[in-house]
């Protein structure tokens, strides 16, 4: 079915005002921040948004999206081999993460479920931050691995934008979860541009050492973003299931088995086993962050999807796996230049997984298949309710300042004591102006304009 018979395109102009005295800012966003279309490789021109929309959302997903990982090339490539994912550079690469639904209904409403780097894009702007000469943004496709070649050069050619559209000055990067993870990378894999390009570093809930509970559920029973009423208006989890099982970055973010946790995250199973006999017992056995790839092999050894009438196995992928343990090595050994200022935002005083538990002593489950079905029970510690709080403070860089924020993962991006910090960290203040803010148009056109 054809998406939206309208899309909201941002004009992308500049502001008729001389240029701010500012360092330029460039918005890092992190996993499913930044909006994907669909593109059809022989029809030029025609995209479709397949992340995020609210309507049609679990129809298009399993339509456009789905993907299957090559080991030869590292990339995940779609099921459709004539359909290409993108990421749109409208805004100076800030529509792709401003709102991740731009249509018309989802702002009058304000649903902020669908609202990402929105609030500090305007924050920005109302301290003076000029979009196109000192306020860029990055989206890339997220379900790629964060050290893959076309991540590390769309970073560079960002970066290298920004410096220059605003007249050779130091960049300043904000990431945002798994954003900060992909900084990481490119600071390791290409130092000197790093250093040449980047003033401060401020990241935000990035889960350095991994997001244990909600990772290793992710891989298990997929990803629920929406609860409620809205999940209907949303990708089911079942379907971000199929699409997570392929995606190095979902195992990147595994928890680091070599970091010193407090207390080590484990994946419980109640399991029942039969005894000589013909008795049964029940067990509850734990598996930590290296033999979970055991539990995970056997769990997902039946997995599989429909596509266009086809079948395609998806189990849990060691070669995936491979290139995720290569892409921790780098995490682990990456330091941060000299001159670079970094600073670190966590969230704190959320309920946060930390150990994920299948099946209970009453109700065990039989078939470790069976897990991939069951809704999980967490234990918690303190964090974002995504990222642990141990985990995000653990960038081993040396910090200008770390500080603890009690918001939710997602809500840090508006939160105004986040929105403080990083004012206070860039220099700058809200400017009060005598005349009306100028901002980005939004026009609705038909589609086939867009």
């Amino acid at each position: 079915m054809p998406d939206s018979p309208f899309c909201c395109c941002f004009n992308g102009q500049k502001s008729d005002d001389e240029p701010a005295d500012r360092d330029p800012v460039l918005l890092v966003s992190g996993i499913a921040g930044s909006i994907l279309h669909s593109k059809k490789k022989n029809f030029f021109g025609f995209e479709s948004r397949v992340w995020v929309r609210l309507l049609l959302a679990d129809f298009e997903f399993r339509k456009e999206i789905w993907s299957l990982y090559n080991p030869e090339t590292g990339y995940v490539e779609s099921l459709d081999d004539s359909i290409e994912i993108v990421v749109p550079e409208d805004d100076y690469g800030l529509y792709a993460i401003d709102i991740l639904d731009p249509a018309l209904w989802v702002k009058i409403l304000h649903l902020t479920e669908v609202y990402h780097f929105h609030d500090m894009i305007d924050m920005l702007v109302e301290c003076g931050y000029k979009k196109g000469t000192t306020l860029f943004g990055h989206g890339y496709d997220f379900r790629q691995s964060n050290r893959i070649d076309k991540a590390m050069d769309g970073l560079k050619a960002k970066l290298e934008t920004a410096y220059e559209a605003s007249g050779g000055r130091k960049v300043n990067l904000i990431s945002h979860s798994m954003g900060g993870l992909l900084v990481t990378c490119f600071m390791y894999l290409h130092n000197d541009v790093f250093t040449k390009y980047v003033n401060k570093w401020i990241t935000i809930a990035t889960p350095f050492q991994g997001a244990p509970g909600c990772v290793n559920d992710s891989l298990l029973t997929g990803l629920q973003f929406v609860d409620g009423f809205k999940s209907f208006f949303f990708v089911s989890r079942w379907s971000m299931h199929q699409l997570v099982v392929e995606c190095p970055s979902i195992y990147e973010m595994l928890p680091n088995p070599w970091f010193k946790w407090k207390k080590q995250p484990e994946i419980l199973v109640w399991r029942s086993k039969s005894e000589e006999g013909g008795e049964t017992s029940v067990v509850l056995e734990s598996y930590g962050p290296t033999d979970s790839m055991t539990l995970f092999e056997e769990a997902l050894k039946h997995n599989e999807l429909d596509y266009g009438g086809k079948k395609f196995a998806l189990p849990f992928n060691f070669s995936i796996l491979k290139w995720a343990n290569g892409t921790r090595q780098i995490l682990n050994s990456a330091q941060l230049p000299k001159g670079i200022a970094f600073y670190n935002i966590y969230g704190i005083s959320n309920d946060t997984p930390l150990d994920v538990c299948y099946g209970t002593q009453d109700s065990p489950i039989e078939e470790m298949s069976e897990i991939c079905h069951t809704l999980p029970q967490y234990s918690y510690v303190d964090g974002d309710g995504t990222v642990p709080a141990e985990s995000a403070k653990a960038d081993n860089f040396e910090a200008v300042e770390r500080v603890g924020v009690a918001s939710s993962h997602r809500a840090l991006l508006r939160d105004e004591k986040v929105f403080e910090l990083v004012k206070k960290w860039l220099g700058v203040t809200e400017q009060v102006k005598s005349h009306p803010k100028k901002t980005s148009k939004v026009m609705d056109v038909y589609q086939s304009e867009c």
